[in-house]
């Protein structure tokens, strides 16, 4: 059954021109009013579309802390299929900023140099692409160990709480600064990146919103923004537009696992501005 998993991994991604899969919570409105019900979309593709469901025994922890910082571990039996993304119904009665998480188990890849090297040029994982060059490796196969983690924040009414920059103990994780819903278009956000609880310096970062979406000539992403974390783990973007945004990242590094080439922990963070 691995062996399958694998194989069709390896199948969707080279059959999409490369086109690797992120993960993002989406609602079709971030803002609501007490006492609403909602419906929580898991997308497994691309920001605008989702490839495929994910199974109930891929989801490690779903949480969702209300205003008060209180952590509530859903069932992941309450997850039901839509047709393409997975979704979550979930009746929010206080008002608050509520945080949502999902963290997905490891699982392994094998791919072609070739198409390793395209993953990474093309989902911006550039300093491990140069590493690959500098060393020789650029012509080696890759077996990689990879999970993701994401989050979202849903702004229940007027009032604004701190629950949107907790920390859910993920293996990689996006920390907000600021409560984005105190923002608005033209206001910068910041963000820390910690791995296993500690700041990450230097890692790429892309932001970007709902409706722009662009590739280069050489078929890697084009983003509204890039960026860098600082020493301390700390970034922070510009919200140029209003509308549906997030951030993301794959943090991925050599493995010291046996028969394990990199290990990769990739992370999403989606919101709102008004």
């Amino acid at each position: 059954m691995k062996k399958f998993i694998v194989l069709w991994s390896v199948l969707v991604l080279t059959s999409s021109n490369l086109i690797a899969h992120d993960m993002f919570l989406k609602l079709r409105s971030y803002i609501v009013e007490p006492n609403t019900k909602v419906t929580l979309a898991l997308y497994n593709g691309t920001f605008d579309k989702s490839e495929n469901v994910i199974t109930r025994d891929r989801m490690i922890d779903v949480s969702v802390v209300g205003p008060i910082n209180q952590r509530n571990r859903i069932n992941k039996n309450q997850w039901r299929d839509g047709w393409y993304e997975s979704l979550l119904d979930l009746d929010l009665k206080s008002s608050g900023t509520h945080l949502i998480g999902v963290s997905t188990e490891a699982r392994i890849i094998e791919l072609s140099a070739e198409d390793f090297n395209g993953y990474l040029k093309h989902d911006g994982i550039l300093d491990v692409l140069e590493a690959r060059k500098k060393s020789g490796e650029i012509n080696q196969p890759a077996k990689e160990l990879y999970s993701k983690h994401v989050k979202t924040v849903i702004q229940v009414g007027a009032k604004r709480t701190e629950s949107f920059n907790i920390n859910l103990g993920y293996p990689i994780e996006i920390i907000l600064s600021q409560n984005p819903y105190t923002l608005k278009k033209g206001d910068e956000l910041g963000f820390q990146v910690l791995r296993d609880g500690k700041p990450v310096l230097n890692q790429l970062v892309y932001a970007s919103y709902a409706g722009f979406h662009e590739h280069a000539d050489e078929g890697s992403h084009v983003e509204t923004a890039t960026m860098r974390t600082n020493s301390k783990g700390f970034g922070k973007v510009k919200i140029s537009e209003n509308g549906e945004w997030y951030l993301r990242l794959i943090h991925m590094v050599k493995s010291d696992k046996e028969e394990i080439d990199y290990e990769s922990n990739w992370a999403t963070f989606t919101f709102q501005i008004r």
